[in-house]
C-alpha cells in the first residue's frame, strides 16, 4: 500500500512536469544566464554613434545654410544697398583669407627648400609681394582697432574711405576702376617734377654724349613724344653714377619718384632711399620672371595688374596693347643690370 502510494504521487509529479513543461522552461531561460539560453536578437541595424554625430553635423549645416539664404533674401529684398555692399565685404574676407593661406604655402615651402624670393616663380613672386603690402594696410586697421569702443568708429572710416583704408579685395568694380584712376592722377602729378630734376641733373653730367642725349629725351618726353626703348637704354650709364645714381639722389628727387610709385614720400631721406631700393629690386626681380615665364602665358588680368605696377593706366587700354607696353618694358629693364640685393 506505501508503495502504491510513492509511486502514485511520483506519476503525480511527473505529469504535473510535464504540464507545466513550457512554463518551467521559460523561467529556466530567464533564470540562466548561458548563451544558449539568450533570446534571439533582433534583425534590425542600429547606427553607431559617430554615425550619429556626422548625421547631426549634416543637419545643423544644412538648417544653417537655409535660414543663411532666408537671410540674404530679406537684405536683398529690403535692404539692397546695404545688402550689395554685404556681400562684397563677406567675399573680400575670404579672398583675403585665402591670399593669407596661399601665401603661408609659398613661404613654408621656400623655408623648406631653402628657395630665395628671387628663385620663385612670377606668379609666387607677384602674390607675395602683393599680399605683404595688404597685410600691412590691414595692420594699420587692426592697431587701431585696440583701444575701447574704437571699433566703431574704424567701421565708419571704413565707409567713408574705402580707398585709404581698405584693400582692393574690398572694393566694388565699379570704386576698383575709380581708385585705380584716382592713384594714377597721383603719380601723374609727380611725372613733371621727374623731367625737371633730370634736366637738372642733366647739366651734372660729365660726358658730352650723354648730357646732350639726355636734355634731348628731356624735351622730347615734354613735348608729348614716347622715348623708344632705344633711346632709355642709351643713357642707362647716366643711372648707376653721380648725379642721378640712386645712392647719390636728392631727398626732393626721391621723394617725387616715390610718389610715381605710389609709395610713402614722407620719411626721412635714408629711409627713402632704402624704399626705393626695395621696390625697384622687387620690380628687376619680377621683370625676370616674367620674362622667362612669357607675357603671352599671363591672363588679361594679370596684364593689367603687371601694367599698373609698372606705371601704365591699364584700366581703359586694351588688352593687346597692354601686352605690347608690357613687352617693351620687359627689353628695357632685362638689359640692366641684375639687382644687388634680394627681398627676403
Amino acid at each position: 500500500m506505501a508503495l502504491s502510494r510513492v509511486c502514485g504521487a511520483r506519476a503525480a509529479l511527473w505529469g504535473s512536469a510535464v504540464a507545466l513543461g513550457p512554463f518551467v522552461t521559460r523561467r529556466l531561460q530567464l533564470g540562466r544566464s548561458g548563451p544558449a539560453w539568450r533570446a534571439p536578437r533582433s534583425s534590425r541595424l542600429h547606427l553607431s554613434p559617430k554615425a550619429d554625430v556626422k548625421n547631426l553635423i549634416s543637419y545643423v549645416v544644412t538648417k544653417t545654410r537655409a535660414i543663411n539664404g532666408t537671410y540674404h533674401r530679406f537684405l536683398g529684398h529690403h535692404f539692397p544697398r546695404f545688402y550689395a555692399l554685404y556681400t562684397v565685404f563677406m567675399k573680400g574676407i575670404q579672398m583675403l583669407w585665402a591670399d593669407g593661406k596661399k601665401a603661408r604655402r609659398i613661404k613654408a615651402n621656400m623655408w623648406k627648400h631653402n628657395v630665395k624670393f628671387h628663385q620663385l616663380s612670377y606668379r609666387e613672386m607677384e602674390h607675395l609681394r602683393q599680399f605683404r603690402r595688404d597685410a600691412t594696410k590691414c595692420l594699420f586697421i587692426g592697431i587701431i582697432s585696440i583701444p575701447p569702443f574704437t571699433n566703431y568708429l574704424v567701421f565708419l572710416l571704413m565707409y567713408l574711405f574705402p580707398r585709404q583704408l581698405l584693400v582692393k579685395h574690398f572694393w566694388t568694380p565699379k570704386q576698383q576702376i575709380d581708385f585705380l584712376d584716382i592713384y594714377h592722377s597721383l603719380r601723374k602729378q609727380s611725372h613733371s617734377e621727374i623731367i625737371t630734376h633730370l634736366e637738372r641733373a642733366s647739366a651734372l653730367v660729365s660726358d658730352e654724349r650723354l648730357r646732350w642725349h639726355l636734355k634731348d629725351l628731356c624735351t622730347k618726353v615734354q613735348n608729348g613724344a614716347h622715348p623708344t626703348a632705344h633711346d632709355i637704354l642709351a643713357l642707362r650709364e647716366c643711372f648707376s653714377t653721380w648725379p642721378l645714381g640712386l645712392n647719390q639722389l636728392q631727398a626732393l628727387h626721391m621723394r617725387a619718384l616715390s610718389r610715381a610709385m605710389l609709395l610713402t614720400p614722407y620719411l626721412p631721406p635714408a629711409l627713402l632711399r632704402w624704399r626705393l631700393k626695395s621696390h625697384t629690386t622687387v620690380i628687376h626681380q619680377l621683370d625676370r620672371a616674367l620674362a622667362k615665364l612669357g607675357v603671352g602665358q599671363l591672363t588679361a588680368q594679370e596684364v593689367k595688374s603687371a601694367c599698373y605696377l609698372r606705371g601704365l593706366n591699364s584700366t581703359h587700354i586694351a588688352d593687346d596693347r597692354c601686352r605690347t607696353w608690357l613687352g617693351e618694358w620687359l627689353q628695357i629693364s632685362c638689359s640692366l643690370k641684375a639687382p644687388t640685393s634680394a627681398m627676403r
